[in-house]
């Protein structure tokens, strides 16, 4: 379980408590807010929502919060699907997507909301993820191949397509890189679980030419062996996958080039 952290030297102050007086059927909502544009620390505000008037997922009653209680409420979301990976915060004190959350999932009391744990925050629920996308970028994240290119396309076996299952899924939503003690500390070297899968699903393909090259990048010892196999990573992954196996393998690679 990943708990949220505030940056260093932060003073969080209890805001407003938005209160429906005519809902029968009610949670509270405590959610993050900051807004760099006002100089302010950050606070909690919170929100009673009808639950009766709302969706059954926690991305519905923040939509809910912001179309009718509270325009200023900042958050990412696209597709309320649990593909896009674009709302994905710290709810009860874990990673994951707010699409896909029930509300009926959390235990009864107030549901509280952070954004994504040791990031930047650019505003209330939004991280910024700019360096997460940066180094996902640097892995080369497309097929790399020398040979020519075939007519139609580059063919796999049933079997090779199957090593790809477990990774492909990966929608970027930074939950399991978020949750990672190793990621907090040194993810301005270390690529965190979520680059990394993404990595091996490249190195694992079949029709991918530089799988040396690729190892070569990240024969580092911070890229990759900075992963003291904690597994919130896994613990955490809203898709079900398993970022530690995806880097165990990799390093399984690494002993067998030497």
């Amino acid at each position: 379980m990943a708990e949220f952290k505030l940056p260093a030297n932060s003073v969080v102050k209890e805001g407003k408590f938005f209160k429906n007086e005519e809902a029968k059927n009610k949670r509270v909502f405590k959610i993050y807010r900051w807004n760099p544009d006002t100089g302010e620390n950050p606070r909690y505000d919170r929100y009673e929502v009808d639950l009766d008037a709302c969706g059954p997922m926690i991305l519905d009653a923040l939509l809910l919060i912001k179309n009718t209680i509270d325009p200023t409420l900042t958050l990412r979301r696209s597709c309320r699907e649990g593909v896009c990976g674009s709302c994905a915060m710290n709810i009860d004190g874990t990673n994951t997507l707010a699409c896909t959350k029930a509300i009926s999932s959390v235990p009864e009391g107030e549901i509280k909301i952070n954004p994504l744990p040791h990031m930047h925050v650019v505003k209330d629920l939004v991280p910024d993820l700019t360096h997460f996308y940066a180094q996902y970028a640097s892995i080369k994240p497309w097929l790399q191949t020398d040979t020519a290119t075939p007519p139609r396309e580059r063919l796999q076996s049933i079997e090779e397509r199957r090593k790809l299952d477990g990774y492909y899924e990966c929608i970027l939503c930074a939950s399991c890189s978020t949750s990672c003690p190793s990621y907090w500390w040194n993810s301005d070297k270390y690529l965190g679980p979520a680059v990394l899968l993404q990595a091996y699903r490249f190195i694992s393909d079949s029709r991918d030419e530089h799988t040396g090259e690729r190892l070569d990048e990240l024969e580092d010892p911070f890229k990759l062996y900075r992963c003291h196999t904690i597994m919130n990573c896994t613990n955490t992954c809203p898709k079900g996958l398993n970022p530690a196996k995806a880097i165990a393998e990799i390093k399984k690679l690494m002993v067998a080039r030497h």
